[in-house]
Order: C-alpha cells, then sequence, then structure tokens
C-alpha cells in the first residue's frame, strides 16, 4: 500500500457533513511507520480539524516527530494543497526539502517539497534560539 492508498482509505473516515468535502492525509515519519487523519467538521466551524492536522497529532501521540514524506488526498477536480495552518504544522517537523503528493480520487498528482508549499516558513531561527 502507498502512502497515497493509506490517505484514500483514510479519507472515507472523515466526518464532512456539512462541507462534503472528505479530505484523508497520510504521513511517514522518520521510522517509516505511517499515520494517518481525515477531517472532522463541527457544526461550529472554526472548530473542525483538518486531515494533515490529525495526522500530526497521531505522530506526535506515537512518540515520532520528523515526518519524511506527506499523502493528502480529496476529492477535487485538481489536486488539493494543504490549509495555511497545516502547512506550517507540517513544516514544525518535515525539512524543506520533504515531498509531499497531493492527489484526487481520480488518479492525478502533484507532486510538492515543503519548501514550496510553505516558502520562507516560520521556525525556530525566527526565536533566535538555535
Amino acid at each position: 500500500m502507498t502512502l497515497i492508498d493509506d490517505a484514500r482509505a483514510i479519507r472515507e473516515n472523515a466526518y464532512a457533513p456539512y462541507s462534503g468535502f472528505k479530505v484523508g492525509a497520510a504521513i511517514r515519519a522518520k521510522s517509516g511507520a505511517v499515520f494517518t487523519g481525515c477531517n472532522v467538521e463541527n457544526v461550529a466551524y472554526p472548530e473542525g480539524t483538518c486531515a494533515e492536522a490529525g495526522a500530526v497529532a497521531a505522530m506526535c501521540a506515537a512518540g515520532e516527530y520528523e515526518i519524511t514524506e506527506v499523502a493528502v488526498v480529496a476529492d477535487s477536480p485538481h489536486p488539493v494543497t494543504p490549509c495555511g495552518g497545516c502547512r506550517q504544522k507540517l513544516a514544525e517537523f518535515a525539512t524543506s526539502h520533504v515531498p509531499v503528493t497531493l492527489a484526487t480520487l481520480d488518479g492525478q498528482t502533484e507532486i510538492m517539497t515543503m519548501a514550496e508549499l510553505l516558502p520562507g516558513a516560520f521556525g525556530i531561527k525566527h526565536l533566535g534560539t538555535s
């Protein structure tokens, strides 16, 4: 099973009764373990959770903190990028060269790096502590 397959499978579990827009995300940690997440909407719209955030939380809950690969799948005419907040969440654990594969249900894919998704990412270097 590929990372895209993992993202596609978990997408089916998304809770999206308001938008109908289900998203699945899968991330591979440095150990090789795969962690998945799906979007979870809430009637109080800002309280929902993105698929990428769920995958990152699952990875951290397992005690892993380094991403080596990401896949995001949505039912869209074009591959969908993570939202701005999720780009920052991914960048916390992924270096700039980590590949992010964006895919549609009909098989279209686009591969970007974290640097392409979030150029000039805010990081620890900006805090002056590293």
